[in-house]
């Protein structure tokens, strides 16, 4: 009596040639597979499972930045080293100089990030009422 036929006279159970198994994971990892063979069509349906199941239950957490854009128009020209910027005057409501930079710093900053405001300047119209602003600002 062989060995082989030993081990399964002792155990009942035959043997799994292990060799085929790691030639097929083999085959897997190495991508040998030609198209339309059943072992390319298992890989292809797990690598779809996995790209439309695993949002589901993986947090990615890749979400875009919320930013809350200021629903007036904002002109943004470079200046050397900073910017000009021109904002409508219906966005800005106050009266007093700290009141208007805060307002054109919350208009602005959205859009170019974190920046100072070295001056501003109101644009008129014939009559003098005020259309717009022109602040100049550089990054922090």
């Amino acid at each position: 009596m062989n060995k082989t036929e030993a081990t399964t006279l002792q155990t009942g159970i035959s043997p799994v040639p292990m060799t085929g198994i790691w030639r097929t994971i083999r085959g897997y990892i190495l991508w040998s597979y030609e198209r339309g063979t059943i072992q390319y069509d298992v890989m292809v349906t797990l690598i779809l499972l996995f790209v439309f199941l695993s949002p589901h239950y993986l947090a990615y957490n890749d979400k875009p930045i919320d930013r809350n854009l200021h629903p007036t128009g904002v002109v943004v020209v470079p200046d050397g080293d900073g910017f000009v910027f021109q904002v409508e005057a219906a966005a800005v409501t106050g009266t007093d100089d700290s009141a208007i930079r805060s307002q054109l710093l919350r208009i602005i900053e959205p859009i170019s990030g974190e920046v100072t405001i070295t001056r501003y300047e109101p644009v008129h119209d014939n009559k003098g009422n005020v259309l717009s602003y022109k602040v100049w600002a550089r990054r922090s």
